[in-house]
C-alpha cells in the first residue's frame, strides 16, 4: 500500500470571513457538500487520524472554513455544509456571501471534492454546486460517501446514475466509505495529483 502523504495533516486555522484565510499561495483542495454528508469523516480517513476534523451528529455544525496543512504550502479546506434549513437565516446568508466569493476568488483553490450521501444521491443543490464549479473552471471530484449503507449492487447503481447526471460537468465520481475505507486510495491519488505533484 502506498505511503499516505496526508498522515501528517494538521489543523491550521478557521476562517469566518475571507480576509481571515491564510495567504492565497500554494494549493488548496476544498471539501463541499450538503450538511451531514460526512465531509469531516472523509477528511479524518484521508489523513488516517481519528480527530483531525471535528465530527458532530448534528448537521450544520461546521460554520467556518476549517483549514488543515497538508505539507508545504498544500492545504485541505472543510467548508460549511449547504442545504440545512435549521441554521438561522442570518447564518445561511453569511455562508452564501462567503462561500461563493471563496470559490470564485481563491487563486490557490485547485480541487473541489463534492461529498454526497450515497443513499440520497445527487440533489439540486449538488448540481448547482457542480455547475458553479464548472463555470469557474474548478476541477471537481464527486465522492458518494456512506456506500457501506447500501448493498454493493445498489451502490454501483447509484454511482452509475450520479456519473450520468454529472457527465456534463466533467467531474469524476467514485464510491467511498469512511467506515470501511472503501475508495480511500483513489481519493488520495486524486489529491496527490492536484496538491502535491
Amino acid at each position: 500500500m502506498p505511503r499516505n502523504p496526508f498522515r501528517t495533516a494538521r489543523y491550521l486555522q478557521s476562517a469566518y470571513t475571507l480576509d481571515e484565510l491564510p495567504p492565497d499561495r500554494g494549493r488548496e483542495a476544498a471539501f463541499v457538500g450538503r450538511s451531514n454528508a460526512g465531509k469531516s469523516s472523509v477528511l479524518n480517513v484521508l489523513a488516517d487520524q481519528r480527530a483531525l476534523a471535528h465530527i458532530s451528529r448534528t448537521p450544520g455544525r461546521t460554520r467556518q472554513i476549517n483549514l488543515y496543512s497538508a505539507g508545504g504550502q498544500a492545504r485541505l479546506a472543510d467548508l460549511p455544509g449547504y442545504g440545512y434549513a435549521r441554521v438561522p437565516a442570518a447564518m445561511q446568508k453569511h455562508w452564501q456571501e462567503t462561500l461563493a466569493p471563496y470559490l470564485e476568488q481563491r487563486q490557490s483553490l485547485c480541487q473541489l471534492i463534492v461529498v454526497l450521501d450515497c443513499r440520497r444521491g445527487l440533489t439540486d443543490l449538488d448540481l448547482r454546486m457542480l455547475e458553479l464549479a464548472r463555470s469557474l473552471g474548478r476541477p471537481c471530484h464527486v465522492l458518494l460517501n456512506k456506500a457501506d449503507k447500501l448493498a454493493a449492487a445498489a451502490a454501483r447503481g447509484m454511482l452509475a446514475q450520479v456519473a450520468a447526471r454529472t457527465a456534463a460537468s466533467g467531474a469524476a465520481c467514485q464510491l467511498f466509505s469512511a467506515v470501511d475505507r472503501q475508495g480511500t486510495e483513489e481519493l488520495r491519488r486524486v489529491l496527490r495529483q492536484s496538491l502535491l505533484d
